[in-house]
């Protein structure tokens, strides 16, 4: 519930740095989306209220985080519209901020276990190896998805694509683990459902609206085709004359 509100503070974030204007259609998605998953997990958990503190740190920074990358791969001059650009610069970061927590909390029971360091056959540790490798492809393909995603959209839709994957987790815990939902859990499921496809549609039209715009900007910046339509235009004027002279 606690990790629901990225999508507020990315909400927040976009509107103070302008990349998103404030509509009532926006804030209603936000809201739908927001309280159904609320609704969806009520009285699924044990509150703790060290770990809600920090959870909703995580939001907060994450939604500072993901504004910020929309800012620096939608501006052409930095030219970092292309995800390995953004990535190239970012992930080295990223890498030396997680690895001291790494270190510290996963260091030690991983040098000391059997299945890296200390193996006893080679298939155990080409297996572990494997993993590994196959689990950073993932990872790379996962960094690589999200920053596309970003340059081409917006960051609002990335969470948005975020908390649909949660909900997909949720639905699937009560089928295949038993999880007990109430009706107002599956109402929540309804609403949070309903404003996704809210924003769906909206960016849908918005999107058809833009390439129509594009269209006609590039139809009317197109001197041949001025020339064409002035030809259309002066034709039409002399059959008017004529006319007229007939009468």
């Amino acid at each position: 519930m606690t990790k629901s509100s990225a999508i507020l503070f990315i909400l927040l974030f976009s509107l103070l740095f302008k990349l998103e204007e404030m509509r009532v259609a926006l804030v209603l998605v936000v809201l739908l989306i927001a309280g159904g998953l609320f609704m969806f997990t009520y009285k699924s958990t044990q509150f703790n209220t060290q770990g809600f503190m920090l959870v909703l740190c995580a939001s907060f920074l994450g939604g500072v985080r993901w504004t910020l990358t929309q800012i620096l791969m939608q501006k052409a001059e930095l030219g970092l519209q292309n995800p390995i650009d953004i990535m190239f610069h970012l992930q080295p970061l990223m890498f030396l901020v997680l690895f001291p927590l790494f270190a510290v909390f996963e260091g030690l029971p991983l040098s000391v276990s059997e299945k890296l360091f200390h193996f006893h056959e080679a298939g155990m540790l080409l297996c572990l190896v494997g993993k590994l490798f196959l689990g950073g492809i993932l990872a790379f393909g996962l960094g690589f998805s999200e920053f596309l995603l970003v340059s081409r959209t917006s960051s609002l839709t990335l969470s948005i694509a975020g908390i649909f994957k949660e909900i997909c987790i949720l639905f699937l815990a009560t089928r295949l683990l038993g999880d007990h939902l109430s009706l107002l859990n599956w109402l929540g499921f309804a609403v949070c459902l309903s404003g996704i496809s809210l924003h769906v549609i909206l960016k849908a039209i918005n999107t058809k609206g833009e390439k129509t715009l594009n269209l006609n900007e590039e139809a009317s910046s197109d001197p041949d085709l001025e020339l064409l339509l002035h030809h259309t235009e002066h034709g039409e004027e002399e059959e008017d004359v004529e006319t007229i002279q007939q009468h």
